[in-house]
């Protein structure tokens, strides 16, 4: 495997277990209430969902074979700083709602179960849940370092899909905190790397070559950020090893500035109580 594969498995893996989850709630949901006829509305949403996402990936990859030299330096630079800010979002997000994502969910599916046009009202219900996510996956994989990422993002998509279907099979039993626990931090890290290198692509752009300040370190003799564990470690963790002070400037910020504030949202985040199956 590639190193962009590594980083592809990493983000496929965890922005598929949430798109999986999603699924995996709604389902169980509706096979709980007996709305069986209900569960195609719900695919036929996840279809639409994965539809968008790719025709959004072919857009990205079809603008960026557009553009060359500086523009296409600041249009990577660019993808990479709004990369940034989705996954920014969706880690903040997951902190604060992640306990109460069941219960808003079964919520909404119910409301849509009461009044008419249910069938509609699950799709976009549920496409709307998951193409957030599907599109925020496109979005990283293009701004991702790294090339071939198709075989990282399939065995990625696979292992998502296979939770999926144990969070259907035994819903509660499947404890995912820990998991998330770890690909949070794990995407923090990446985070931090994507926003450096956006940096780095910009300062070759010349837009912020004026604050790229000398170079902080080398360690391109121990671990070459082109070859074997250092160019792994540059596909997930923006590893550098000739780092410029704006490098390490916003490498350093972003981690720290991220890590204390997923913990503030995980700390005040609410718990919303599921919405019991309706009796028939």
């Amino acid at each position: 495997m590639s190193p962009g594969d590594i980083s592809a498995l990493l983000l496929t893996l965890r922005e598929g277990t949430e798109m999986a989850l999603i699924v995996g709630i709604v389902l169980a949901y509706l096979t709980q209430v007996r709305a069986y006829a209900a569960r195609r509305w719900a695919w036929f949403g996840v279809a639409a969902a994965v539809a968008v996402s790719l025709l959004f990936l072919g857009t990205l990859i079809a603008l960026d074979k557009e553009f060359e030299g500086a523009t296409e330096q600041v249009f990577e630079g660019s993808t990479m700083l709004l990369a940034t800010a989705f996954l920014t979002w969706m880690i903040l997000w997951m902190a604060r709602n992640s306990r109460s994502l069941k219960g808003e969910l079964q919520r909404g599916m119910a409301a849509a179960l009461d009044r008419g046009g249910a069938a509609w009202g699950i799709l976009l219900l549920v496409f709307f849940a998951v193409v957030r996510e599907g599109v925020e996956l496109a979005l990283l994989l293009f701004a991702a370092p790294g090339e071939g990422k198709l075989l990282g993002s399939l065995i990625g998509l696979a292992g998502a899909v296979g939770i999926g279907v144990l969070i259907y099979a035994f819903g509660r039993r499947i404890d995912l905190r820990s998991f998330f626990k770890v690909t949070t931090a794990l995407l923090i890290l990446f985070a931090a790397g994507l926003f450096s290198h956006a940096a780095r692509e910009l300062v070759e752009a010349g837009l912020l070559e004026p604050v790229e300040g000398p170079v902080v370190w080398s360690t391109k003799a121990l671990l070459s950020q082109d070859e074997g564990l250092g160019s792994i470690l540059r596909a997930l963790f923006g590893y550098a090893d000739t780092p410029h002070v704006i490098e390490v400037v916003t490498y350093a910020g972003y981690f720290v500035i991220a890590w204390l504030l997923s913990r503030t949202r995980l700390a005040r985040a609410p718990i919303t109580a599921p919405r019991p199956a309706a009796s028939s």
